[in-house]
């Protein structure tokens, strides 16, 4: 029997809304809405556009950034609910995140999680623009240059042992999305998964999760 395994993805999924772009969209800097928009459309790789868009704000803000980044972000409903089940039905659970440190830890503080279970991208105040960085960069196996390389952290899980779940909403989910055996979706991440023709199920809450997850565990009792 394999174990299940939970690769979740943290801005707009975890969270209702995206923080990195929350935080650029408040801040404002010119020019922002050009590179989000290339990110998005991935004419631009994950890395090289998160460290532009962050590369427009100067170091300065720091404490600014921070405190709207974590005081921002709304967690999605039912999440808590869902690391109790994931505990309670023997699912490793991972946060596989392309946000930045500074927002993703201290959201995430009260529920708990293992530190070596989340995985995010770094950053950098001492120069005299905000830099990210990049401490799991994609292995030989991924050339999108990720910053944050999902697939990389699930080839650590191999397919023959694990049944490998992601849940996402975007952008930085669609390679992992490609090697997942379950794949819960939203926004972008749905239409990439119709795109490719991947089996999916969509969501808004983590009770809807839940509920797939319980369902199709009932199916093979």
């Amino acid at each position: 029997m394999k174990k299940k395994v939970v690769f979740c993805d943290f801005d707009g999924t975890i969270t209702v809304n995206d923080n990195i772009i929350a935080i650029i969209k408040h801040f404002n800097p010119e020019g922002w809405e050009q590179l989000a928009q290339k990110v998005i459309s991935t004419e631009l790789s994950i890395r090289s556009g998160v460290s532009a868009l962050f590369a427009l704000l100067p170091s300065s803000m720091e404490q600014e950034v921070i405190d709207f980044g974590v005081s921002n972000a709304v967690i999605r409903d039912g999440f808590r609910s869902f690391l109790q089940y994931c505990e309670a039905n023997d699912i490793e659970f991972y946060v596989t995140s392309g946000g930045i440190d500074f927002f993703v830890y201290p959201v995430l503080k009260p529920f708990d999680i293992p530190k070596d279970h989340i995985y995010y991208n770094g950053s950098d105040f001492s120069g005299e623009r905000i830099a990210i960085t990049w401490p799991h960069p994609c292995d030989g196996q991924c050339s999108n240059d990720c910053g944050m390389c999902k697939t990389t952290i699930m080839r650590r899980f191999p397919a023959e042992d694990y049944t490998r779940i992601v849940i996402g909403d975007s952008v930085t989910d669609f390679e992992g999305a490609k090697l997942a055996d379950v794949i819960f979706s939203r926004s972008h991440l749905t239409t990439k998964c119709k795109e490719l023709g991947l089996s999916h199920t969509e969501y808004e809450t983590f009770h809807d999760i839940i509920a797939a997850l319980e369902k199709e565990r009932m199916e093979q009792a």
